[in-house]
Parts: C-alpha cells; sequence; structure tokens
C-alpha cells in the first residue's frame, strides 16, 4: 500500500497471524474431541458424531499446517499448552455428561463461527485460497455447533455460565495464538 492509496482506517491484513491462530484453534478443536472420546468411549451413543467431526477438525487442522509450510509462517508457541488444555477440556466436559461435552462443542463453535466471520470481513478478496478455507470450515463448524445444541447441549446444569467460561476461553487463546 502506497501512501498515495492509504486512508485513515487502512491497516496491513496479517495473513500469518490468521493461519497461526487457525492451526493453533484447528489443533485445539482436533484435542478437545480426543478428550471427550477418551471419556466416553467409541461405543458412547455420541461417539460416531464427534467422530465425524473429529475428522473434519483434522481435515481443517491438515489445510492449516500446510499453509504453515508453503507460506513460512512460524506456528504458535503455545501448541502443548493447546495439546493438554485441549484434551482436558474435552475430557472434564465428557466426565461430567454427554450434554456437557456437547455444551463445550456448542460454545467452542459460537466463539469459531464468530472468528472466521471476522476473518472473512478483514480478507476481503485478497487472498482466494485462505477465504474459500475459511467459509469453508466455518460451514463445518456451525454444523458441529447445531448438532451440539439438537444433541442437548442446552440442557447440561449451569449452560449459560459453562458456555460463557469456555468462549471467554476460546477468546484468550485467539488473542494468544496471534502474539505467541
Amino acid at each position: 500500500m502506497t501512501d498515495a492509496t492509504w486512508r485513515p482506517g487502512d491497516r496491513a491484513i496479517d495473513t500469518e497471524a490468521m493461519i497461526r491462530v487457525d492451526q493453533a484453534g484447528e489443533y485445539g478443536a482436533t484435542r478437545i474431541y480426543a478428550g471427550q472420546l477418551a471419556v466416553l468411549g467409541d461405543r458412547h451413543p455420541a461417539a460416531r458424531a464427534i467422530h465425524h467431526m473429529a475428522s473434519q477438525e483434522e481435515r481443517h487442522r491438515a489445510f492449516f499446517d500446510r499453509m504453515i509450510v508453503e507460506r513460512g509462517v512460524r506456528p504458535t508457541l503455545l501448541q502443548p499448552f493447546w495439546n493438554v488444555a485441549g484434551f482436558a477440556l474435552g475430557a472434564v466436559t465428557a466426565a461430567i455428561g454427554p450434554e456437557a461435552a456437547m455444551a463445550c462443542t456448542a460454545a467452542v463453535e459460537t466463539e469459531i463461527d464468530k472468528h472466521y466471520a471476522e476473518q472473512l470481513v478483514e480478507l476481503g478478496d485478497s487472498d482466494p485460497e485462505l477465504s474459500a478455507a475459511i467459509a469453508d470450515f466455518q460451514a463445518e463448524e456451525l454444523e458441529h455447533r447445531d448438532h451440539a445444541i439438537a444433541a442437548g447441549a442446552e440442557n447440561v446444569w449451569g449452560y449459560p455460565v459453562m458456555s460463557g467460561l469456555i468462549r471467554l476461553g476460546c477468546k484468550v487463546a485467539i488473542a494468544a495464538a496471534k502474539r505467541i
């Protein structure tokens, strides 16, 4: 952007931070589902849906893993933390019960939908490959949220508080991964 085209309020789009955050988030999602499955097991009625959502998150993560390599983006240094925190969040909510596991999914996916929507606005048409992937992944995240709500996420005792805390954790994780 040259001085002649710059206008107040304009800023460069930091696609590296987007890729770093999105890779970290998708990695965290895979760990949440791993924690849920570790507690609920493969034979629980919710396991099939969780496996399906987990496989989609793996595909999302693989895309961002590739983008990190191809574009030379520094991954977050917090990945070891996301590994443990994501698994623990999934395991703890599943230990409370399947509706709590779904409450976790609904909360995370609500925040990720908002995050991806903001990224799409910021990207505009500047990076068609990244925008297309984010739009595709956002649609799947909304499916996860909708499934979780249909599976009783909002029925868990203390849902508003649990959802609010998990969403706050997502916001903190996004802000931290942008910088660290």
